[in-house]
């Protein structure tokens, strides 16, 4: 049985991370995997890894089709063209843990959707804190959020029981808008509670900038809109208000956090949104 995960890292500018990031899938205990690195800036990113000493018949190489067309046009055309049963999201400023793999595997033969924690990293690849952290459980898709309340690419996914594209259309909050669309025929996930990926915050990121990020307001406002209005066909009403009640709290948390930040500098919004998350209280199954 073909157990093959095509690992996706949309690359645009990152000649300074991507051999980290690179480096991150070489070093998996678990082998079958391939690599595919699509270019959005025209970089030869083959010729860089191999000045590198990273050549490996199981990395492959796109392109785009433009330039700037943005991370979700670049997963979708790697997307397009992957043959295998399992994918999973790697940004090329982020890296796994050698066991990311071996540990997701076996759960995807019971579950379409495995999540796991998060490290989460400095530029200067400093530890910041875990999200995510505890034990392995079964979750709703309605909880999800809730436990993996940072970003969600760190996802591996059976693409037989759950696929999607990723819109376009939207400037942030593709990854979440893409796991919804992956819930639509999934009703649960698997959480592995070991943080098996680095996510490096920069510090440009939307999420972590001195003021509030207007982008990521209109993209959590879009998503709970679409949530409201029965957009994701197939979605249970009970997961889509789990999922809406977390983004009425991180919206709320997003109109807070330029205070926050102003008499906590260097706050993360992780640690913002976190409390906020537990004083609303919402029951986990």
């Amino acid at each position: 049985m073909d157990q093959t995960i095509a690992i996706i890292t949309p690359a645009f500018g990152a000649e300074k991370t991507i051999a980290s990031t690179v480096q991150s899938v070489l070093n998996q205990t678990y082998p079958h995997w391939q690599l595919w690195l699509i270019a959005d800036d025209g970089q030869d990113y083959e010729a860089l890894l191999g000045s590198a000493g990273l050549v490996d018949p199981r990395l492959r190489f796109l392109a785009s089709g433009g330039l700037g067309r943005g991370a979700s046009a670049a997963r979708n055309v790697a997307l397009a063209a992957i043959t295998t049963p399992y994918a999973a999201i790697l940004d090329a400023d982020d890296r796994f843990k050698p066991n990311k793999l071996e540990r997701a595997v076996p759960a995807l033969a019971e579950h379409p959707i495995v999540s796991t924690a998060l490290d989460v990293m400095s530029e200067q690849l400093a530890h910041l804190r875990y999200v995510g952290r505890g034990p392995d459980r079964v979750l709703g898709s309605s909880a999800h959020k809730w436990v993996n309340l940072s970003m969600d690419s760190m996802i591996v996914w059976d693409r037989r029981r759950a696929n999607g594209r990723y819109d376009p259309t939207m400037s942030n909050m593709t990854d979440l808008e893409f796991l919804l669309q992956l819930f639509r025929t999934s009703r649960t996930s698997f959480h592995l509670g070991e943080p098996l990926h680095d996510y490096v915050k920069r510090s440009g990121s939307m999420s972590n900038g001195k003021n509030v990020a207007a982008g990521m307001v209109a993209s959590k406002t879009t998503l709970l809109r679409r949530l409201e209005s029965g957009y994701y066909e197939g979605l249970r009403d009970e997961d889509g208000e789990g999922v809406a009640a977390f983004l009425r709290v991180s919206l709320e948390a997003e109109a807070q956090y330029e205070a926050a930040l102003a008499a906590h500098p260097g706050l993360l919004f992780e640690d913002h949104l976190e409390p906020m998350l537990l004083e609303a209280r919402e029951p986990l199954p």
